[in-house]
Order: structure tokens, then sequence, then C-alpha cells
């Protein structure tokens, strides 16, 4: 019995939007297309059936009754092979799944979506496959291919699950390892190959097909998940790293033996993942993603990951990873255009591109695309384990004209993004809902309001925001020489006008040590020893200020270079001329965070003016602040800062408490490559009024007794 010549012909150009009608068992009869095969047969419980080819690769037998079957393969110089036939199961994706994905609901969209290997009971046994599925909804015909059908389009066409745009079809005897990815026939008439959006694994760049992958890994850190919460009044001290240049060449793996023992030594409560999601150009960083539910493969498998992060809950760290919803590059293999239209990008280029980075910028009023974005934060939570998401660019989402001269404005004629401003609160309110203990962190550089703010008070909904202020401001002030500071003190004292009006992080990141802008060192006025203490008087002045902490690798000694993705952290500073201002500042770094958590005065009250007084701001024309923190345990830290070029040996100073006040930590201390000046290590305070002893350019903790 011939398939129709319409429909044929729609087969054979990889357009019919439902072969499953076609293939399979039908009305007494069973057709199968089997390019290459020298010859099938239909094998029953009962019978072998030889099936008669009717050209086209088409093979056809009758079958009267619908019994489970096998069809039996031969192709020239191989032995014959039992396979099911895939186009009589019904599809994998429910009613419900589809009603959710069109929603824009669907929170565990990578279950239905994508590759997944699935097993279903029959009666000739148990029958093993993957369960292929992509939205495509402007396609014409969408099949599976890779190495098992030699990339032929003919050979495995999926079916439309009508209006959904959803294409799927499972395919009997492929599992993990196998390449693939999507040949999408375009109503203009051309094939385009997509790599799967889905996609859990990939091939390291540039290669660019997907993987299916299947997880054995067995975690171990259920004692950390179940500790884990929202309280945000802990020490936080995160180190920003690339995982392909913390050291030349390191990796998933080499970061588990390496990175962990080097964290605990300093004292870091948290890693900040630069993107580790799979992205076709290594200079990126990461910040342009082709595949969000794939690990880079550059650096390992999706398990050496996973592995990573048990081995860091294991020792007490947290994990952030950076995510990147903002944009996606345009390769022709990925997402831009996917099935020849604008699909998961907006389709106004004065929305859906970013003209300064090259990218499409996603289309957020899209329920499909949302869905996608907000499954993928579930996913790096629930199959990797992660502790939170910085999300990059969050101003680039949030203003239509962002970096744009010609824009469209929203209903109201302003320049809000209104869709964006949903999908952030819808991510942060889900992902908050699944997984309490999971922050959110915005990369937020304007002064959007309620960034911070819960989503029922009209919020964004993010657990902190990066205070890029306070950033931009501190790196100003300290550029200028010393006899210069004092015009520009109010630059210091200005971030606690703001200091609560959300919950931020202080950063120093990647960003301010690339592209000219130097390192943290090279900003530093003076010779050696005095870039030196600049930095450790940064850092003395950073971790005493409210707000969480966050420095990018290489930083935590003075790093003299600037930071490049092809290269390593320049720990050759650390060896030859100079070396010892680099391992002052390492073991000063060490030195505070250690400081930094033992004291509950220095983070239990960031987000409180409860938590700050200011004792000396208006001392500009000496540059010196001195300000106390106040721990939710009635704990007192007194921090006093000289950034000044002079010393100050006996300089006044109000305190709210008479009584003693004990040296905790000096940036000045000799054992950091300081003068080393004698400092008293216990002073007692009266009428309110403690003498000090300020060393230049250094910073003092003290803590009252």
């Amino acid at each position: 019995m011939s398939i129709p010549a319409d429909d044929l012909h729609l087969l054979n150009q990889c357009r019919h939007y439902n072969p499953h009608g076609l293939y399979g068992w039908h009305d007494g009869t069973v057709h199968t297309r089997r390019p290459g095969a020298q010859r099938v047969e239909l094998v029953t419980a009962t019978d072998v059936i030889a099936m008669r080819n009717l050209g086209d690769d088409i093979f056809f037998a009758e079958l009267k009754d619908n019994e489970d079957y096998r069809l039996r393969i031969t192709y020239p110089a191989q032995p014959p092979r039992d396979v099911a036939d895939g186009y009589r199961f019904l599809p994998t994706l429910g009613s419900l799944d589809l009603h959710l994905i069109s929603e824009g609901r669907h929170e565990r969209l990578w279950d239905v979506l994508g590759a997944n290997i699935k097993t279903f009971d029959s009666e000739l046994g148990s029958i093993t496959g993957t369960a292929f599925a992509v939205w495509a909804p402007n396609a014409e015909g969408v099949s599976v291919v890779g190495d098992f059908c030699g990339w032929n389009a003919a050979q495995y066409p999926m079916r439309s699950l009508g209006s959904t745009g959803i294409w799927e079809v499972f395919i009997p005897g492929i599992g993990a390892g196998e390449r693939y990815k999507f040949a999408i026939q375009t109503k203009d008439g051309h094939r385009i190959d997509k790599a799967d959006p889905m996609a859990r694994k990939t091939l390291a760049p540039p290669e660019t097909a997907s993987i299916i992958e299947e997880s054995s890994y067995q975690w171990n850190d259920e004692q950390w998940l179940q500790s884990r919460n929202s309280d945000l009044n802990v020490p936080m001290s995160v180190y920003e790293v690339h995982v392909g240049s913390w050291k030349q060449g390191s990796n998933y793996a080499t970061l588990e033996k390496e990175l962990i023992p080097y964290l605990l030594e300093h004292g870091f409560t948290h890693v900040e993942l630069m993107p580790v999601a799979e992205h076709p150009f290594g200079g990126s960083w990461g910040y342009q993603v082709s595949s969000y539910y794939a690990p880079s493969a550059r650096w390992g498998n999706p398990d050496e990951l996973r592995s990573l992060i048990d081995a860091l809950h294991n020792a007490g760290i947290g994990v952030i990873v950076d995510w990147v919803p903002a944009h996606f590059p345009k390769d022709s293999f990925s997402l831009g255009r996917f099935d020849g239209q604008a699909c998961y990008e907006h389709p106004d280029p004065r929305r859906g591109e970013q003209q300064d980075w090259g990218t499409y910028v996603f289309d957020f009023g899209r329920n499909e695309v949302r869905n996608f974005l907000v499954a993928n934060a579930l996913y790096w939570a629930e199959e990797f384990h992660v502790d939170g998401l910085r999300v990059d660019a969050v101003a680039s989402m949030l203003y239509l004209d962002y970096s744009r001269d010609d824009w469209i404005p929203n209903v109201h004629g302003g320049r809000e993004n209104l869709e964006a401003v949903q999908f952030l609160q819808e991510t942060n309110a889900t992902l908050h809902r699944r997984h309490p203990g999971v922050l959110t962190i915005a990369e937020e550089s304007t002064s959007w309001p309620g960034v911070t703010n819960p989503t029922d008070n009209d919020g964004l909904g993010f657990n902190l925001k990066w205070n890029m202020g306070w950033m931009n401001d501190t790196l100003e002030y300290f550029r200028h020489d010393h006899i210069h500071r004092s015009y520009h003190h109010n630059e210091l004292t200005f971030s606690m006008v703001y200091a609560y009006s959300e919950r931020y992080m202080l950063p120093f990141s990647h960003d301010e040590v690339v592209h000219g802008k130097g390192t943290l060192w090279t900003r530093m006025p003076g010779d050696d020893w005095n870039k030196a203490a600049g930095v450790r008087a940064l850092f003395g002045y950073m971790f005493s200020h409210p707000g969480k902490k966050l420095m990018f690798m290489g930083c935590e000694f003075g790093q003299t270079t600037e930071w490049s993705e092809a290269y390593s952290v320049d720990w050759s500073n650390l060896d030859g001329w100079g070396h010892e201002y680099h391992h002052g500042i390492k073991r000063l770094v060490r030195d505070l965070n250690h400081t930094y958590k033992a004291h509950p005065a220095l983070w239990s009250q960031d987000f409180t003016q409860d938590g700050f007084q200011w004792v000396k701001a208006d001392d500009g024309n000496n540059s010196i602040l001195g300000y106390v923190r106040y721990g939710a345990d009635g704990s007192t830290i007194l921090a006093v800062c000289n950034f000044a070029g002079t010393s100050q040996p006996a300089y006044g100073m109000w305190v709210p408490f008479d009584g003693e006040w004990e040296l905790i930590l000096n940036t000045d201390d000799a054992v950091y490559e300081g003068a080393g000046n004698e400092l008293a290590r216990n002073l007692t305070s009266s009428d309110n009024n403690l003498q000090l002893h300020i060393p230049a350019n250094s910073v003092q903790w003290y803590k009252f007794r």
C-alpha cells in the first residue's frame, strides 16, 4: 500500500507535520523509512514478515492487528538488528505539559523538551530510547539528525503538536553520548541545523553538536542543602573565578583539587563562577551563551561540574554562578532565528538586538521564551545545587533605551521594559518559592528602585544588588595621589547616604581589571611600597564597610597585570622582585576574611542603620574616616582609616563608649609588609575620646571589650 503522493512529497522534503500518521501501524499496515537498508522484516511474537520496498527507502507490510512488533533491519555488510518502531508511540509530552508550556509555567521544562532518555514496557520487552522535543513554532518541518542516521533528515521526522509550536519524536535504541541536532525546514525553503536549546551536554567549541546526556552522579551534600536558608545576616565573602584561567588549563576537575584548599586557607565563604553555560567564543568569558542548560565542555563534563560543586559544599563553601538572560549571540547554529524567523529574540531590532554587544535580546513578553529562562534558573538550582545566581547586565533588560538611540516606548510611553520587569519578578519569585535558600544577585548599574524589594511589594525580588556606585567612587578616590584625596573625601562618605536603600554587595569584579582599566595595584599612586599599602588599606576599608564582599581572582594578592582569559592569574607576582608585597596582601586578605567571619559586628547588621555609626566623617583635610559597626549580638568594632600619606601619632577620636578597645587588625602591620609601627594593642577611652596612633595609608580595627 503506497503512501499518497502529496504526503510522500512532503515526507521527502522533510516538511510533513504528522509523519506519525503515515509511519508505524495504521489500519492493518505498517510503513517505515530506513534509508540504506538492504532488507527489513516485521517481527512479532509469532511471526517474521518480510517488508516490501516501495521506493524512497520506505518499506511496507501488512499486520492485521495492532500488536507489538520489532523491525529487523539489515544493512549491507552488517548483521541484522532488531529495533522498536518509534512511530508507534504516543507523544511523550502530555496535555498538561503542553498547557503549561503555552502559559509559560512549566517549571521542569528540561524534563519534557530537549533529549530525554526513557524506557517503556511492551509485550516483547522493555524499550529504551530518547524522546526528542523542540519548540519551533515557525518551522514547516523538523527532524532529528545525528551520527545514528548519517545526519539524514529524512529518517527521523518529528510531528507537530498543534498550535504549541512543539515538535516531538521518540527514537528507540538511541542513548547517552550520541551527537544530534535538529534539522529545521524554514518557510523560505531552507534547511538549518540547530543545536538543541535544551541540550544538557555539548561538544567543546568550535564543535556545535548537542550530546544526549544522562547523569549518574550521586550527590553527597544533603546536610549542606538542609542547612541552607535565606538569612543574609551572615558573613559573605565571595571569590570570583573564571574556570579556565584561574590556572593555565584549569577545569572542573583541577579546581576541585586545587581551588578548594585555596579558598579554605584564605577564608572565603563563597565562590562565584563566571558563566559556565556553553558559549562559542571564549573571549566573551561566557557572557554570550549558546546552550543555557549545558555546562561548557571546554572545562569538562556536567558530572565533573556537579562533583566540584558537591566538594565545595562539603568544604562549607557556597557556590554562585553567573547567569546571563539579558542577551545571546547570533551564531547560526544556536538560538538566533532558530526556526528561520525571530523566535527567542524580539522580532523588532529596536528591542531584539543589543548593538553594543552584537547580540540578540530575548523576547521577554513571549510565554515560551520566559518559560525557557525561568526554568533554566530552576535547572541550575535543582540539577547542579547552586546556591545563587548572579544575574548579569540587569540594567540592559530594564530600560528600552539602554545604549540605543532608536527605541520603542512601552504602552505607557515610558522607557521601562515592562515585560523584562515581569520576567525578573517571576524568576525571583519562582526560584525563591522552590528553593528558599538560593540567592539571586543583581548586577544593576543604575538607581532602579526596589531591586532587592520583595516582588509582592512591587520590587524585583533580588536578594542582593552589586553596589556599583560604591565601587566606582571608591576606585576613583584611591587613584588620586594622597595629597589630592582631601578634595575627594565625599566620594567615600557618599556611600552611606544610600547604603540602606538596597541590600548591597561590594564588588571588585573582573570588569575592573580588564580593558585598559589596569588593576587594583596599578590604580594606586606611588612606588611599590605605597601601592601595596594602598591595596591593603582598600581591603581594610572594604571589609569594614556595610555590605557583603566580592573580589576577583588575583585581587587577593594585588595582581599587577590585567586579567586575560587566555592565560592564568599572574601567580608570578608571588615570586621574584617585589614578591614580598604581594605575599603581604595575600596574608592580609586571609586574615581579613577570618577576622571578618569571627566578628558579627562586621556582618550581622549590614542592611540596617542600627549596624553603623559615623564617629569621624568630616576630616577630609587629613583623609581620615572613623566609624563603628554594631553586631546583632551587641558587639562593637571601630574602624579607623587614614588614606593620607602622613601618619597621625596622637589623633583624638570621639567614640560612643568608654572602656577598653582591643586592636584586632592593622593593615600596616609588618607581617603584611607594612611599616610596622608599634601600636598599642589595648587602648582605653574616657569622656568618649580615644587617642590613636594612625599610620599613613592604613586601616585599623578595634574591638570594644
